[in-house]
């Protein structure tokens, strides 16, 4: 029994160095992998056969050990990845930086002029004026239009979804709303071109695809993402929560009010920024149906303006656009690199605070 137990144990440990082994071999072959694709090396597809082949034998051989190198793979390439285009986005921009730096209390900073910049001309690739204020501009408007759609609709859409519906009508209305979230934005842009267009045109006397136009495509684009979203953190909130409303003599409507919708709120509200993302991240739609005027509009509150947005301008010109030119582009993707990145810690902030503040810390 003795030897038999000592044998076992040897066998572990075995087994235990053969797992580190493993994942020691594997990590190296990934970093070779990584360092020979950043050098453009031919020779780049030799540790990735490697680690391919030990995933595939740790899988078959040693499988816990191997999950769990992979899920921290997978976290690390996403941080890694993330940060590696932030790097490269942000190099990349830095000629059109230094061509449009702006002085402020007599030091020059690079880049300040795309932000500051108020004056015509804004964009004029031929004597490198790189002016984002108009397409800031744009990109607020359609935003602001698209949210203002997107979220009071999507909001009462999931409250219908999840409270009030019967079982009959969230089972064809749910399905509807998550097709309709995966239809191609480049088919909303062509009926947005060919309909909303020709009708803003024809009967408002609206400049053809004007930024209203687009944020209206838009917000029913981010309808069902926040519909989707948002049903789901109402859904979510426990229903001995809502019992003991309607216990006290709350009615349905006073529990959804008070109860339900503070409970699922940073459900909510991540819902509403997805929304704010899909919006401010939409190219095809409004690329097929803006004017693309590098202007601002007179009066500067005339949203029926056929001006461009951040995303529109590089997917309209990036084919065309060399040196400084294409530099400015990428100057447009830190800027709504950034955007992006301000909303995630502000969505976590409200989701901290809504937190604290319902478990009465606050």
């Amino acid at each position: 029994m003795a030897t038999t137990e000592i044998g076992r144990r040897i066998a572990d440990v075995d087994v235990t160095d053969r797992g580190a082994v493993l994942q020691a071999v594997g990590g190296l072959s990934l970093v070779a992998t990584l360092v020979l694709f950043l050098l453009n090396s031919s020779l780049t597809a030799v540790p990735l056969l490697v680690t391919v082949s030990t995933v595939v034998y740790g899988w078959g051989r040693h499988q816990a050990t191997t999950a769990r190198a992979l899920t921290f793979v997978a976290t690390v390439s996403t941080v890694l990845v993330l940060g590696l285009i932030a790097v490269f986005v942000f190099v990349e921009s830095i000629p059109a930086a230094r061509a449009m730096s702006d002085t402020v209390l007599g030091v020059s900073v690079p880049g300040l002029g795309m932000l500051t910049k108020t004056s015509e001309p804004f964009w004029a690739a031929r004597d490198k004026v790189f002016s984002m204020v108009p397409m800031i501009y744009g990109t607020v408007v359609t935003t602001l239009l698209a949210v203002s759609i997107a979220g009071p609709l999507g909001i009462a859409g999931a409250l219908f979804i999840a409270e009030i519906a019967p079982d009959w009508a969230r089972e064809v209305v749910k399905p509807g709303v998550e097709i309709l979230a995966g239809i191609p934005s480049i088919v909303y842009g062509f009926i947005g071109f060919v309909v909303i267009n020709q009708y803003t045109f024809d009967v408002l006397g609206t400049s053809y695809g004007s930024l209203f136009s687009v944020g209206l495509v838009i917000g029913l684009m981010s309808l069902p993402t926040v519909v989707t979203v948002a049903e789901d953190a109402i859904d979510s909130v426990p229903d001995s929560m809502k019992s003991g409303s309607l216990a006290v003599g709350a009615t349905d409507w006073q529990t959804m009010k008070s109860v339900t919708l503070p409970a699922a709120f940073s459900g909510i509200t991540a819902a509403v920024l997805l929304g704010v993302g899909r919006a401010l991240g939409e190219t095809m739609a409004a690329t097929v149906m803006l004017g693309h005027s590098q202007n601002l509009p007179a009066p500067l509150y005339d949203v029926f303006f056929n001006g461009e947005t951040l995303t529109s301008v590089i997917a309209s010109q990036y084919g065309n656009a060399t040196e400084t030119q294409l530099s400015a582009l990428y100057g447009a993707g830190v800027i709504l690199f950034a955007t992006v990145a301000v909303i995630s810690v502000v969505s976590q902030l409200v989701e901290w605070r809504m937190k604290r503040n319902l478990e009465g810390d606050g």
